[in-house]
């Protein structure tokens, strides 16, 4: 088994209300960026997971969005694996 380190991007949909992301563009216009039009907030997860080869460990992590790290209703994900080298 090897072990790999995935990056997971979870982020509201499109059409969803993003109050977070209204509060930060709010907050960047009073320091003075008024070129900021949008801002949408999301969360980064790393997971570390050992699996017989890099597509297990994308179809655990798959799972692992599907059924706990992501609100399918509200949300969308995206997420990279890569295998850890070990020095």
């Amino acid at each position: 088994m090897s072990t790999y380190l995935a990056h997971i991007n979870v982020m509201l949909r499109p059409l969803v209300n993003d109050p977070q992301g209204l509060a930060v563009r709010d907050g960047l216009h009073a320091l003075g960026f008024e070129a900021v039009s949008a801002v949408r907030v999301g969360k980064r997860i790393d997971v570390t997971l050992d699996a017989a080869s890099e597509a297990a460990a994308g179809d655990a992590v798959k799972q692992m969005c599907d059924r706990l790290l992501a609100n399918a209703v509200i949300e969308d994900y995206e997420f990279t694996v890569a295998e850890v080298v070990k020095a």
